[in-house]
């Protein structure tokens, strides 16, 4: 059973045109969540605002906030490149559980993630929603979670380009991340056949803002590694989630990681870190990431290769490794300073 509880960032204003979906939504802020059993996964969307630009926030734990108790470690999972936050939550009936969120709900966590600018619920614009638009919805982000559960630090999990936005914004703000998980990283890209491929439509995502998404697209996500690593069942469910928002998604992303890699500099992210490889990930070589993992700081990191899987790890049929990996990465005891 899952309750859905609509609230408002305190600073947020609603103005201008085209928010009628936003002012709906926020119809609902104020009422009260009614009480739920332990075991029940209760959810809630909060708004916040980058500039101008209104942000969508979404939450899951285990039963309702309640005043006073103790927090619960906070993991803020982070989109990538050509779909919305949906991919954490997806429901695929009669093919197992594939949210995510849901799934370390239940092993205690407090689950968050967001739409970043152009993307799902959130406000469109004409940029391009690159790496660096994205650490600056993280930080808008951020305050909300922090006003929310009174923590101050948080893991971050992401995947593929949300990796890369995950990497840099703990770069930006080392005193928010906690443990830091990055699925389908991109170091340099060298030897990368994705990227040299994707690198051919550079002059398009110099020169445009947005790039045309289809069915196929978001197919292709899984297939194009290594067909069979994901069941065909998820990547359509993730297609009708995502194609009610659109026909197009940002190049901002495709952009820095065909000609601006690399974007996190390793020696500058603090955190401990778990790098996730899928087996056959077309993205990021083994060494490429090796290279980013040998020049870590923090003495607390580990690097995991994933059998059987390819670049996306939240959509595979092995999609439970990923989880393991990370729950033991996210609950290890803190280490005794020697």
């Amino acid at each position: 059973m899952e309750h859905h509880d609509t609230r408002l960032a305190r600073r947020a204003v609603i103005k201008g045109a085209g928010l009628g979906l936003v002012a709906g939504a926020m119809s609902a802020s104020g009422a009260g969540a009614q009480s739920l059993e332990p075991g029940d996964i209760w959810s809630s969307e909060y708004w916040t605002r980058k500039g101008d630009i209104l942000l969508w926030i979404y939450r899951k734990r285990l039963g309702a906030p309640k005043t006073g108790e103790p927090s619960r470690p906070v993991v803020f999972f982070v989109h990538g490149s050509s779909v919305s936050s949906r991919v954490f939550d997806l429901k695929v009936p009669g093919h197992g559980e594939y949210s995510v969120m849901d799934e370390f709900a239940r092993h205690g966590f407090d689950c968050w993630t967001m739409d970043h600018e152009n993307y799902g619920k959130s406000g469109r614009t004409a940029g391009n929603s690159d790496i660096a638009s994205g650490v600056e919805d993280l930080k808008a982000a951020v305050d909300v979670v922090a006003r929310e559960t009174g923590r101050q630090k948080f893991h971050f999990l992401g995947e593929s380009s949300g990796a890369l936005r995950a990497g840099a914004y703990a770069m930006a703000a080392p005193e928010r991340a906690d443990r830091l998980v990055l699925a389908a990283f991109t170091y340099k890209g060298e030897g990368s056949p994705t990227l040299t491929k994707r690198a051919e439509q550079l002059a398009y995502y110099r020169s445009h803002n947005m790039r045309k998404r289809d069915r196929d697209m978001i197919r292709s996500i899984a297939t194009r590694d290594r067909p069979g690593t994901s069941d065909p069942a998820a990547v359509e469910a993730l297609a009708d989630a995502e194609m009610q928002f659109g026909d197009q998604v940002p190049t901002g992303t495709y952009l820095d990681m065909t000609a601006n890699l690399p974007v996190v500099k390793p020696e500058k992210v603090l955190a401990p870190v778990l790098l996730v490889r899928g087996e056959y990930d077309g993205i990021a070589s083994v060494a490429d990431l090796e290279e980013f993992f040998n020049s870590l700081p923090n003495g607390d990191r580990q690097f995991v290769i994933l059998p059987g899987t390819a670049h996306s790890v939240t959509l595979a049929t092995n999609r439970q490794l990923f989880w393991h990996v990370t729950r033991a990465f996210l609950t290890m005891p803190t280490p005794i300073a020697t």
